[in-house]
Parts: C-alpha cells; sequence; structure tokens
C-alpha cells in the first residue's frame, strides 16, 4: 500500500510541487511543532500551525454555516497578512491553513501567497474560482494545496450547498487542479445527509481513480445562527466514521487527514493542544473556527502575534478549562462552561451578526469525538509514529479526570425522564435522541 501510495504521488503530482511539500510542509513543519513542544515544557504557547480566514464571503449559503457570509465584505489585507506570516516566521511557523468564506474570492489571495515561498499553504475552497489558469498559477507557486469540499452527490450537494449546480462545479475545480498535478485534497464535512454516500470505499476508490492525493473527513458541528442538529451524526456513526478512516488508511493508496484522534485512538483538540488557533477575517485571533470570541487582534500593532498568542488569558482559560472538561469538543459538550469562561474575561463576540453569545447558550449537551468506551488505535505503522511526535496531546490532559463533566459522564447520569422530556438511559435511547437531549448541567 505504502509504495502504490507513494508512486501515485510521484507520477500524478508535479515534481516541484513535491519537493515543497517535502521541505516546507515536511521537514520545516516537523521542526515547528518540534519547537512547539519545547515551548510547553517552558509555559508558553505559539501555534505551529496558524488557520486564517482571509475573507468572509462566499457564493454559496451552506446549511448550518457559522460564518457570516452575507454581511458586508471583510477580508485581511496583504500588508497585515504579511505582517501575521512574518511573525509566525519568526518562531518557525511556516504552514498556514486558508479558509473563509471563500478564499478565492479575495482577489490578492495568491499574490499574498506568492510573496512567501518559505511557507507551504492548505487553501480550504468550494473549488468553484478553480479555473485553469487559477490552477496553473497554483502550480507554478508549488508551495499551495486545494482542498476542495464535496458535501456529497448531486442531489445532496446542492441541498447543502443551498444552490443548484454546485457538484458539477465542484468536480470541474477538481480536474482542473488534477490536470495541472498540484497535491490537490478532497474533504467532506460527514452529517445524516451524506454519510452514506460519502463514507465507503467506493467513494475512496474513486477520488484514487481521479488522481486526488488526500482526503479529509470532518463531522458536520451543529454552529451558528441556523444550526442544523438533524444533521449530526449520532455517537455510533461517529465511531464508525472513526473505524473506516482508521481501516481505509492501512487499506488504501491515498492520504486520509484527520484531526481529532492521536495515534492510540484517543481524543483530543486541536486548539487545547496548542497546536493551532485561528484568525477571522476582522483579525481577530479565536480559539478556533467555531468560537467567535477573542480579546486580542492581528491589528494592534503594538506587540507581536507571539506576545499576543502567549500572553492571552482568555487562550490560556480555553486550553484549561477544556482540558479539564473533556478530550473532546467543549463547545459541543458544554457550551454553558465556555459561556461562563466567555463573561470571566470579557471576551467580545466577534461576529458581524452579535448573535454568538445567544447562540452558544442556546445549545445543550451533545457528544463529540469523545468516546472513553470505545477508543480505536491507528493500524497503519507510519500514521502511529508520524502522531507519536507531530500530533499528539502533548501531555495537555495528563492526570486530568474527564468522568464528571465531560458529555458522555453527564449523558450516562443524567436523571431519568418526567412527562415529554427525552430519556438520558443509553441502553433504552436512540442515539439521535441523544444528539437532541437537552439537558442542563448546572
Amino acid at each position: 500500500m505504502y509504495i502504490r501510495l507513494a508512486s501515485r504521488l510521484f507520477f500524478n503530482t508535479d515534481k516541484r510541487i513535491l519537493w515543497k511539500l517535502f521541505y516546507n510542509m515536511g521537514i520545516k513543519g516537523a521542526i515547528s511543532v518540534q519547537k512547539h513542544k519545547r515551548r510547553m515544557k517552558r509555559g508558553e504557547y505559539f501555534p505551529p500551525f496558524l488557520y486564517v480566514s482571509v475573507i468572509n464571503s462566499c457564493n454559496l449559503r451552506c446549511q448550518g454555516c457559522w460564518v457570516d457570509v452575507s454581511h458586508k465584505q471583510q477580508r485581511i489585507e496583504p500588508e497585515a497578512f504579511h505582517r501575521l506570516v512574518n511573525e509566525s516566521k519568526a518562531e518557525g511557523n511556516v504552514f498556514f491553513g486558508i479558509v473563509g468564506g471563500e478564499p478565492f474570492m479575495h482577489s490578492e489571495l495568491l499574490d499574498m501567497l506568492a510573496a512567501h515561498p518559505d511557507c507551504y499553504f492548505q487553501i480550504f475552497t468550494n473549488g468553484h474560482f478553480i479555473t485553469e489558469e487559477i490552477a496553473g498559477r497554483m502550480r507554478k507557486l508549488g508551495n499551495i494545496t486545494p482542498l476542495i469540499s464535496v458535501e456529497g452527490n448531486e442531489i445532496v450537494s446542492d441541498e447543502r450547498r443551498g444552490k443548484t449546480g454546485v457538484y458539477n462545479k465542484t468536480l470541474n475545480g477538481i480536474q482542473n487542479c488534477l490536470k495541472q498535478k498540484l497535491f490537490t485534497g478532497v474533504c467532506t464535512s460527514l452529517c445524516q445527509s451524506n454519510i452514506n454516500d460519502l463514507l465507503n470505499e467506493a467513494w475512496i476508490d474513486r477520488l484514487i481513480e481521479m488522481g486526488v492525493a488526500y482526503t479529509w473527513f470532518h463531522v458536520y458541528r451543529p454552529m451558528g445562527p441556523q444550526a442544523s442538529p438533524e444533521l449530526a451524526l449520532s455517537p455510533e456513526q461517529q465511531l464508525l466514521a472513526r473505524k473506516f478512516v482508521v481501516n481505509m488508511r492501512a487499506k488504501k493508496p491515498i492520504i486520509i487527514v484527520d484531526a481529532y484522534f492521536d495515534g492510540q485512538g484517543q481524543a483530543l483538540c486541536p486548539a487545547v493542544t496548542g497546536i493551532t488557533h485561528h484568525i477571522n477575517p476582522w483579525g481577530d485571533i479565536e480559539p478556533c473556527p467555531i468560537v467567535q470570541f477573542s480579546t486580542d487582534s492581528i491589528h494592534e500593532q503594538n506587540r507581536t502575534i507571539k506576545e499576543k498568542i502567549n500572553n492571552s488569558e482568555f487562550l490560556k482559560g480555553f486550553r484549561e478549562l477544556a482540558a479539564n472538561t473533556t478530550r473532546g469538543c467543549i463547545v459541543l459538550e458544554r457550551p454553558d462552561l465556555l459561556a461562563d469562561l466567555i463573561e470571566k474575561h470579557q471576551a467580545k463576540d466577534v461576529t458581524a451578526r452579535q448573535t454568538a453569545m445567544a447562540e452558544l447558550k442556546a445549545m445543550r449537551v451533545r457528544p463529540s469525538q469523545y468516546n472513553p468506551a470505545e477508543q480505536v488505535p491507528e493500524k497503519s505503522w507510519a500514521v502511529r509514529i508520524a502522531k507519536k511526535f507531530f500530533f499528539s496531546d502533548f501531555g495537555v490532559y495528563d492526570g486530568k479526570n474527564h468522568g464528571v463533566s465531560s458529555a458522555p459522564a453527564i449523558l450516562d447520569n443524567a436523571p431519568p425522564p418526567s412527562g415529554d422530556n427525552l430519556s438520558t438511559d443509553t441502553n433504552s435511547t436512540t442515539s439521535n435522541e441523544l444528539v437532541e437531549l437537552e439537558t442542563n448541567p448546572h
């Protein structure tokens, strides 16, 4: 399998792009993680991977989107972007995830990335703006990997994305990337409407046949002003997705990415480990894209980005609270505790809609990736080794007791039903009921 994977990458990808991937992302990225681990031992934090939403605008209106795509366009201007990247490079950080909105709606996007040939950029995109010319420009730059989102078959994609013809436009963008021999990825936000279509070997085989180098299965998280909790996966489906990824990684010649488990199958949160944080289009520094609150901005020029992140009491409090509460996603599992933390640090709502706190307080306890009853270790020896050194919890959960305040603990110990309330007995309640369980943990 590893030989077939290497062969696919060698023959399907431009050799200069492969070198940039190996050196910028591989060698320099690994060094960046090691620097992060050494900083943690000194009690310092600066993430080796930063995600930057360069614009809020998007041409689509996806179900459950938490980005203010309909509001007045806001983008990170080149000067602020270059300052952010240069200050990050000074700390050894060379990897940046470029998100939005739709990043390619930023008219100066590729010019901004071209100014940093010593970095590596992963662009999260729907693919609609990737023409042959744009794909050719990315090939010339060599330090960009497009990660193109596919949300299901033609019917499901149009429903999830809020427009017609979405699926075919996305596939056209993928094909333009593959024609230019880019290191191309395809991602999916798994939910109730697409899990049966995309979480199967046939879809993986199709991606391989197309020439796609890697894929990434996210799990849909009901957030934002129009969250769609009916689309959320049950705990059994999340476990199914985990087992599928582990099995396919050991079987198929394609890279499959995940961001929520270590090599032993233990859940983790990347923001809690400090390995990544998020910059929104207004320049606010957030723990992650779905926690839309902040106390610091990249536009404040009297301190470096390192000083802002390392000295932020809000970010520190988030990491500590989340680590003490669960190995999963605290936003889903304990939104009440997160709301208390935000109010304690007087973090401001950094959305354009200014309803993020009301949305957070309306949330209820939900399962996330944390499933202490059944952990699924990696089968691939290569993945186990890579995660051991470069993607683990780095000890942040050591000595923590998650048997009291995490969602699994609360759902297992919730009081019996009364009247029309949903049952919390995991032996007699369906998974979808558990997902919709309205529990007040206070």
